[in-house]
């Protein structure tokens, strides 16, 4: 059954948001101005959600998140998606479903040029997490069952949404919810989901932005007003160009390479 999708955030007050640089020169900057919190509401499963354990053992010295969710800058959350979405727009053909579901640790590795397209063409359907402790894998990928055309055709267009949760050697950070799962939603919803939070954040930087410029800086820290304007506009477009993006696939690259690294241990691997 399709369920639904959103990328949900929250943004630190602006009095506390930390400049970036040396103690002597702090600054301001786009990025460092999106400090704040996010999650993935994923139909009953919230995505980078940590557990009560976890949020209690980081509120145990006074200074943890009053919230239970991933914590860092909301712009990496929408750059990776947008890196993310244009391989994650590619309809995944039926014969390659088993090895774009697969996990990369059970392959079989060689050195060919067919295993690295197959293994980047895998890893180019991966949301990087790579900045968070004990970072989760979150995976996503088109499928399309169905033809178009024919007045009683039925169209079966998902995105396939997978998580795994990898154990911390020194049993600190774990997220809440199953330890891996895997949701299909609407591919319509997924494009919507990724347009509301770029909608979302654009119009929160806006008006942190217009702060900025009413109130100025905290005193002694370095803001460059323009700039942030200038880079303000870039990123505005960034969706469209994400969505403009044309992903091509050499299939038959793919196909050779996956059939290689999906050889079972037992094979010779080469």
């Amino acid at each position: 059954m399709d369920q639904d999708i959103r990328f949900r955030f929250g943004l630190t007050p602006l009095a506390e948001v930390r400049p970036w640089g040396r103690r002597e020169r702090p600054v301001l900057h786009w990025f460092g101005l999106t400090d704040g919190w996010y999650a993935i509401d994923l139909g009953e499963h919230e995505l980078l959600r940590y557990s009560e354990r976890t949020v209690r053992r980081l509120r145990g010295d006074g200074g943890g998140p009053a919230h239970p969710y991933a914590d860092y800058y909301v712009v990496r959350l929408w750059e990776d998606l947008l890196a993310l979405l244009p391989a994650a727009l590619e309809p995944v053909p039926e014969d390659l479903a088993d090895f774009v579901a697969c996990d990369s640790s059970d392959w079989c590795w060689e050195d060919t040029p067919e295993a690295d397209s197959a293994a980047q063409w895998h890893g180019d359907r991966s949301l990087y997490t790579g900045y968070l402790r004990i970072a989760p894998d979150i995976r996503c990928w088109r499928t399309v069952a169905g033809e178009h055309g024919a007045m009683d055709d039925v169209m079966d267009d998902v995105m396939n949404v997978s998580w795994a949760h990898p154990s911390d050697p020194e049993g600190e950070i774990e997220f809440a919810g199953p330890a891996t799962g895997r949701v299909t939603v609407p591919t319509s919803a997924f494009v919507a989901a990724v347009t509301e939070l770029d909608r979302a954040l654009l119009e929160a930087m806006e008006r942190r932005i217009g702060e900025l410029a009413a109130a100025g800086p905290p005193p002694g820290v370095e803001l460059d007003l323009e700039q942030l304007r200038r880079e303000h506009r870039d990123r505005a477009g960034w969706l469209e160009r994400a969505r403009q993006y044309a992903y091509a696939t050499d299939w038959a690259a793919v196909r050779t390479g996956a059939a290689a690294l999906l050889r079972s241990p037992g094979e010779d691997c080469g």
